[in-house]
């Protein structure tokens, strides 16, 4: 099955703790971890994007470049729906490469069933995981006045009733790649 809204891998952060551009490392057979993104989200959506202040990456893609001076996520969210005329996109962060089909599919099932809310986020046992979920263009607003306050955590987005938010069990499959010792493990440990 393939979801009808557009996908959206946020590629754009900064890299200090990795001190490289995390988004630019080889990962499994793709030059790039954004580009083994952008092939799995294929899969799955009809269209699929990267939001980033640049386009940096060595292969063919559509890049949401942010609209702001600034960086930040919230950022990216404001650009995209600036840019792309969808009434909702899915985002995943760059760094979370075991974000699996059933982690969407579960999304997409609470964003069909409650028209209502603004954002379906995806919560591990570890917390709240902003850049995996499905966000609507409702929240833009909201999103605007955060970034007028230069109140850009995503967090403060989502603290409404507007916010859905879906329980999953398993902290693995939001493994976050930050630094070298956590790439150097992801590679080894990836099938």
């Amino acid at each position: 099955m393939k979801y009808t809204i557009p996908a959206i891998i946020f590629a754009g952060g900064k890299s200090s703790r990795m001190g490289k551009d995390k988004a630019l490392l080889p990962f499994k057979k793709y030059s790039t971890l954004s580009e083994f993104q952008y092939h799995k989200l294929q899969q799955w959506f009809d269209e699929v994007y990267i939001s980033a202040k640049t386009n940096k990456f060595p292969f063919t893609v559509q890049v949401v470049k942010d609209k702001y001076e600034e960086s930040s996520p919230l950022v990216g969210i404001i650009s995209v729906f600036e840019t792309l005329k969808s009434e909702a996109v899915f985002i995943l962060s760059v760094d979370a490469p075991l974000v699996d089909e059933n982690v969407v599919k579960t999304l997409w099932e609470a964003y069909k069933e409650d028209s209502t809310v603004h954002a379906i986020i995806a919560q591990s046992p570890s917390g709240l995981q902003p850049l995996c979920g499905i966000y609507k263009k409702d929240i833009s607003p909201l999103a605007k006045a955060n970034f007028t306050k230069n109140k850009h955590s995503l967090k403060a987005l989502l603290d409404s009733p507007t916010t859905k938010i879906v329980h999953f069990k398993d902290n693995a499959l939001f493994t976050n790649v930050n630094t070298q010792e956590e790439y150097l493990n992801l590679l080894n440990n990836f099938n």
